[in-house]
């Protein structure tokens, strides 16, 4: 993040008319702003819990976003003034144009951080599953995910949450993930709410990464006391009036960096019914390839928050085997990507991304 400061402060602040304290201020604070994961390693010693006020929070990521924007801007100019220069033209930037860059910037960086803190809205997707149970059909999950309940996500976002969770009156509640921010002592008010979360088959988990990094077995106990069922490389069998539905999830990739089992989904499946649709949890959409392989029929994911805005979902892809955000076909599986209920407070930004509350409806494939 200092990178993109320095650009703004050499390229596009120290070319202002204005007093040179002036310019000296906004480029101190502009660094300081840019060193927001700095500050949140001091405050709680990991950059995944910043322990500053809500509204501190919210301005460090307004500020971050509003450089980035504002250097993205400039290295545009940049692009267009040299063309010019290569085209024998000698054009001067107007001071408006600057201006107008600097608005533009903090517009999109108010309305990102505004897109990335509020309660999701509803977004229902339909899933054709071959071989679905006929008492299956029509069956409704509520997949969250990417909750990152934290400083930026308290109690009070996490209650409205669940009440507009309940409403729906889902069969079943499945979530995939990076559900907290902070130490269990941190966050044990924050996370009270989803003790309320009710779905007739129940509410089932499978870790994301932020788990780890953050207390992970102290947190699996504490779920888990909150009536949640933490499938770790294991499966349940759902049952209808004979019809049966495999839910399975997996570890996440980091597991193993802290010493925790790894994803096994070989372990998962193991001893699961035969001719059975398998739906599986996995944090991580990059394996996906690998579950087909194994004949799951749907797997659901998170972990890219959807990949944030245009352009950067491109990086995002990177990492993730291409998949970032909504429905793919995978080698006959289907796997959803959910773009995430909440957001890491470290970067707290969506532009054509929306965060989701996902209603997932299955049926049976013709």
């Amino acid at each position: 993040m200092a990178l993109p400061s320095l650009l703004v402060i050499v390229q596009f602040l120290w070319s202002l008319p204005i007093a040179l304290a002036a310019k000296v201020a906004v480029a101190l604070l502009m660094l300081f702003a840019s060193q927001f994961m700095l500050w949140s390693r001091l405050s709680s010693g990991s950059v995944f819990a910043p322990e500053f006020p809500r509204p501190i929070i919210l301005l460090f990521n307004w500020a971050g976003g509003t450089i980035l924007f504002l250097a993205a801007l400039q290295l545009l100019l940049d692009v267009v003034m040299l063309g010019l220069w290569l085209g024998g033209s000698s054009a001067v930037v107007p001071l408006s144009v600057r201006w107008g860059m600097t608005a533009v910037a903090m517009i999109l960086a108010t309305v990102g951080v505004a897109n990335a803190v509020r309660v999701p809205p509803v977004k229902d997707v339909g899933i054709a599953i071959p071989g679905l149970p006929a008492k299956f059909d029509g069956y409704t999950l509520l997949q969250l995910t990417d909750l990152h309940i934290s400083r930026l996500f308290p109690a009070s976002w996490t209650r409205h949450l669940v009440e507009r969770a309940n409403a729906l009156d889902v069969d079943l509640i499945a979530i995939t993930g990076d559900v907290i921010d902070g130490s269990l002592a941190m966050r044990r008010e924050d996370v009270e709410p989803l003790r309320q979360l009710s779905a007739r088959d129940g509410v089932h988990m499978s870790p994301g990464n932020h788990e780890y990094f953050l207390g992970y077995q102290e947190w699996m106990r504490h779920f888990t006391s909150m009536g949640m069922h933490i499938l770790e490389n294991a499966h349940v069998v759902l049952e209808r009036m004979g019809h049966r539905l495999v839910l399975a999830g997996v570890t996440d990739r980091s597991a193993h960096a802290t010493g925790m089992p790894p994803p096994d989904l070989a372990a998962a499946l193991e001893a699961a019914p035969s001719g059975v649709p398998i739906l599986l949890f996995d944090h991580q959409p990059g394996a996906a390839r690998q579950a087909a392989a194994r004949g799951v029929a749907l797997q659901l994911s998170g972990h890219t928050h959807g990949g944030m805005m245009p352009g950067l979902d491109r990086l995002v892809a990177l990492g993730n085997a291409g998949f970032v955000s909504g429905v793919y076909a995978v080698d006959g599986m289907t796997l959803y990507v959910n773009n995430g209920t909440g957001i890491w407070p470290g970067f707290a930004m969506r532009l054509g991304r929306p965060s989701e509350l996902t209603r997932i409806t299955l049926r049976r494939a013709s």
